[in-house]
């Protein structure tokens, strides 16, 4: 997805588990307000508050093989024993009309997309350090018991991934990491001209 004149840009942001993506996403919105969030495919159950079409599509494990089987997605992901995929239909029709889409895939579905050559603004939202994103996680209180340690685990080896993201950006406090983001995409706005 090479950008063209007319054509809008492709953000993705990702990080470990608990690291305040959604909460750094709902500041960075009004700070941009061009930007467009297509609804991720899932076939985990909706936390309390999620609603279907907005906060993600929630499918069938049934459905999700045959979307994925007829190439539905620009990238997938096997997360915590949920499959998870970004749907490529949406994020065209987004990008065609000129709108700036934003991504919130894990890291290895942002892996994929960069690996696939896809033209985007990579960032990699960090936490303070790990007992912070250890707290996050289980002041959260929507993972098990088991859940939580799978996660746990899982966010060491997402935080070494971090090198290869355009930019990093800690998330020490959620209105000054929105801030990073939004002034990181300005910056980038200015060099287009």
């Amino acid at each position: 997805m090479s950008r063209s004149p007319g054509r809008g840009r492709l953000i993705v942001l990702s990080g470990p588990s608990g690291v305040g993506k959604d909460t750094v996403i709902a500041e960075l919105l009004p700070l941009r307000l061009s930007l467009q969030r297509p609804a991720t495919y899932t076939t985990r159950s909706p936390r309390p508050g999620e609603v279907d079409g907005r906060d993600y599509s929630f499918v069938t494990p049934e459905a999700f093989r045959s979307m994925e089987a007829r190439d539905c997605f620009l990238e997938t992901a096997s997360v915590h024993g949920h499959r998870y995929g970004t749907p490529r239909d949406r994020v065209e029709e987004l990008l065609s009309a000129g709108a700036d889409v934003l991504l919130k895939p894990d890291v290895q579905g942002a892996a994929q997309l960069r690996v696939s050559g896809t033209d985007a603004t990579y960032v990699f939202l960090m936490p303070p350090d790990e007992a912070v994103l250890q707290e996050r996680l289980e002041r959260r209180g929507t993972e098990s018991g088991e859940e939580l340690a799978l996660r746990t685990r899982a966010a060491a080896r997402e935080m070494a991934e971090a090198s290869w993201y355009d930019h990093v950006v800690v998330n020490d406090e959620v209105a000054r990491a929105a801030r990073e983001v939004a002034a990181i995409l300005a910056r980038e706005d200015s060099s287009d001209r």
